[in-house]
């Protein structure tokens, strides 16, 4: 037998299967170095961001630091999910400068918008799966720092919008492209099963929970029960320095822990994962309130955090326990997938599909 007949393997079917493709050392030279250049980018942009935010420079830096980040965000995106980067990163360079060189409140509270957008979908599919809790928490530093990046490029657009009209805006378009991409990943609703269908029933009635409570209580709250929410709010502001937001620590952190930690074992995990733009959507428009100073928006996406990596972990552990069984065979059981689990999935920076 042949050295190149002998790579080849039969699937169970009995159909040939061909050689598994090898990169190409130039190949992984040339991966490795776009890596560096987008990485590098990254950071001139957020550093330009923050000098030009702080205002030791002119506007022009802010709007060059807001410009670089969407484009390097469209173009991480479209690679991520096998799109067509440079035709993506192009487009958001050409439009970006128009809107910088003409200058109108409509163009740059869209931009804003699209950034936004962009930011929170990018820090969702961005993540890799985690075998273990650590992981899980490392992922959603992950998550938060590339919507951290694009919460400061959305403030550099300086739009000028409906605070509550924009916000809704933003998580409602990032849940649809979250969906969107979702979808085409794992092709189709068929890999949802019984357990996937009311993950993303349960999902969605939290974001309409968390996200309407407010109006809820002001419609249908007794005048007790919100006077209390308003002094519980108070008092965390005043001893605390912040309150977290209930979206983010009751859907967007849990959803993404427990959504990476379920992708090394089943691909249904990525529409659980779908729901973490409820973090990093709220992250990355968090800047543009005017009444929240940095040091508020930092210690309420922080409390939200430690507080939803806690429902994480009790989620998992959930998971892990149904999954597994009870009594000791379970507990074996449960051992065994835990060390051995990982379901294959393209690294963090090669495309998903």
């Amino acid at each position: 037998m042949s050295r190149a007949a002998s790579r080849r393997r039969a699937d169970p079917s009995g159909r040939r299967l061909a050689d598994k493709p090898t990169r190409r050392p130039a190949g992984r030279v040339a991966h490795s170095l776009g890596l560096v250049a987008w990485l590098l980018l990254v950071a001139a942009s957020a550093a330009a961001l923050v000098a030009g935010l702080l205002g030791y420079v002119g506007d022009w830096l802010a709007d060059a630091g807001a410009v670089a980040t969407s484009t390097a965000y469209a173009w991480g995106l479209a690679a991520r999910t096998g799109g067509r980067p440079v035709i993506f990163s192009l487009l958001a360079l050409v439009l970006g400068g128009g809107v910088v060189a003409l200058d109108d409140d409509v163009l740059r509270s869209g931009a804003a918008v699209v950034t936004a957008v962009l930011a929170a979908v990018f820090a969702v599919m961005v993540t890799v799966p985690a075998v273990h809790f650590i992981g899980t928490v490392r992922e959603t530093l992950v998550a938060l720092l590339v919507a951290a990046i694009g919460s400061m490029a959305t403030l550099a657009w300086a739009p000028v919008v409906d605070l509550h009209r924009f916000e809704y805006t933003v998580l409602g378009l990032s849940l649809v492209a979250s969906f969107l991409t979702v979808y085409r990943l794992g092709a189709g609703l068929h890999g949802l099963g019984s357990r996937g269908v009311v993950t993303v029933i349960a999902g969605s009635l939290m974001v309409v929970l968390t996200v309407g409570y407010a109006e809820l209580l002001r419609r249908y709250g007794t005048h007790d029960l919100v006077a209390t929410l308003d002094d519980a709010v108070r008092w965390s502001h005043h001893h605390l320095g912040a309150f977290p937001r209930p979206i983010v620590a009751l859907l967007g952190v849990p959803a993404l822990t427990w959504g990476t930690h379920m992708r090394a074992r089943r691909r249904q995990g990525w529409w659980v994962c779908s729901f973490g733009v409820a973090l990093t959507a709220p992250v990355a428009y968090a800047l543009v309130d005017p009444g929240r100073t940095v040091e508020d928006v930092a210690l309420a996406t922080a409390y939200g955090a430690v507080i939803g990596l806690v429902l994480g972990f009790l989620l998992i552990r959930l998971d892990l326990r149904l999954t597994g069984g009870s009594g000791p065979r379970g507990r074996r059981q449960a051992e065994v997938d835990r060390t051995t689990a990982l379901r294959p999935e393209p690294g963090r920076t090669h495309a998903l599909w």
